[in-house]
């Protein structure tokens, strides 16, 4: 785009002389001020448009140049290019300031999201213990890198315990519902001897804070959380899984991918207290070299141009094994590619990896590696 000016100038001398004399090709650099302001400040601007009408001059009144006598250069029809151009640098130049200033604004607020998503989220652990582990979130939001989607994950002495989760609703309520569980869930990962008693707590906490925001009693109930609570135990290579009505995750190991889901999954956070169902724990084997993939519905519900819905288990085992890093990565961009860039919700994933044993005959770094 910056060098989108010089490109119009340049076609500009390419048609001028293979037109006929009374052609006054010229008249289009009426638009090369407006050309200016997409990519340039308005300085850059004002001296475009400068150079514009001193250029039309030249090629109305020059008969080396343009075939044309002196007399033209203050013909009617030149003399109204000259007027125009004058306008139309004038209002480019506006633009650019505005252009300018919109571009400073957008990037204020995208570090103020940064720097609050780095609190809220803030990054996961390459490494704990045995285990690697890799995150990315992606927003929907045009102007904003934050939302309701939420991951955490916090080593503790009844193993590594993670959470993701997706606040219903958007904005600023949504932002400060997802701090509230991630700061009751730092803290409870800690104290609370097995996961119904963690999901428990923070349900608390949840229903607490939704009864302090301004509402009726409907909405307060409306303001829910789907989630999964899970506990690795690296020693008994077993995973725990406590779902409260969120999408299962899956369990990647070479040859196979499932969701680990037995259809015993617990309402929402904030009704299932108003409902008294248990939080059933759902158990399963942890291989070395599987892997565990948490992730929010932005994933499942991106869509295709055509409507249908993202075919999660079915891309992910096509893939076969992945490295952390690169599951993630290859999940990301098969998701802006899938909806055509066209996302409507933000997304989170979570993914753990559970490596090799030395001497297993395969890589430590990462399945595929």
């Amino acid at each position: 785009m910056r060098w989108l000016p010089a490109l119009y100038v340049v076609g500009l001398l390419v048609l001028e002389p293979i037109t006929p004399v009374l052609w006054p090709v010229s008249f289009v650099l009426i638009a090369l001020p407006l050309v200016a302001a997409f990519a340039h400040g308005p300085v850059v601007v004002a001296g475009v448009t400068v150079f514009a009408v001193g250029f039309e001059a030249v090629l109305a009144g020059t008969p080396c140049c343009a075939g044309r006598s002196v007399g033209y250069l203050w013909e009617r029809h030149y003399v109204a290019a000259y007027v125009c151009t004058a306008l139309v640098g004038t209002l480019g130049t506006i633009l650019a300031a505005h252009r300018i200033r919109r571009e400073r604004t957008l990037a204020d607020v995208r570090f103020v999201a940064d720097m609050a998503q780095r609190v809220l989220l803030r990054p996961v652990p390459h490494r704990i213990g045995e285990l690697q582990l890799e995150s990315f979130y992606l927003s929907a939001a045009a102007e904003a890198r934050i939302g309701g989607d939420l991951f955490e994950a916090v080593p503790t002495p009844h193993g590594v315990r993670l959470l993701i989760g997706d606040v219903r609703g958007k904005g600023l309520q949504a932002v400060e519902t997802a701090a509230t569980l991630l700061g009751a869930f730092r803290e409870a990962a800690h104290d609370e001897p097995d996961l119904p008693a963690l999901a428990g707590r923070v349900e608390t906490s949840m229903s607490r804070h939704a009864e302090q925001l301004p509402g009726s009693g409907s909405e307060v109930v409306e303001r829910f959380t789907t989630a999964v609570f899970a506990e690795i135990v690296t020693d008994d290579r077993i995973v725990r899984v406590v779902n409260c009505g969120h999408p299962p995750p899956l369990l990647v190991r070479p040859g196979e991918v499932r969701e680990l889901d037995r259809g015993r999954s617990a309402p929402p956070l904030n009704i299932g207290m108003l409902v008294g169902e248990p939080y059933d724990v759902d158990s399963y084997d942890l291989r070395s070299g599987d892997q565990v993939l948490l992730y929010t519905d932005g994933v499942t519900e991106t869509r295709a141009p055509s409507g249908a819905f993202y075919p999660l288990v079915d891309r992910v085992r096509s893939w076969g094994p992945l490295p952390p890093r690169k599951l993630l990565d290859r999940l990301h961009d098969d998701l802006v590619a899938y909806s055509h860039n066209q996302l409507h919700d933000d997304t989170a994933a979570l993914t753990v990896y559970l490596p090799p044993e030395e001497g297993s005959g395969r890589a430590s770094s990462g399945p595929g590696a």
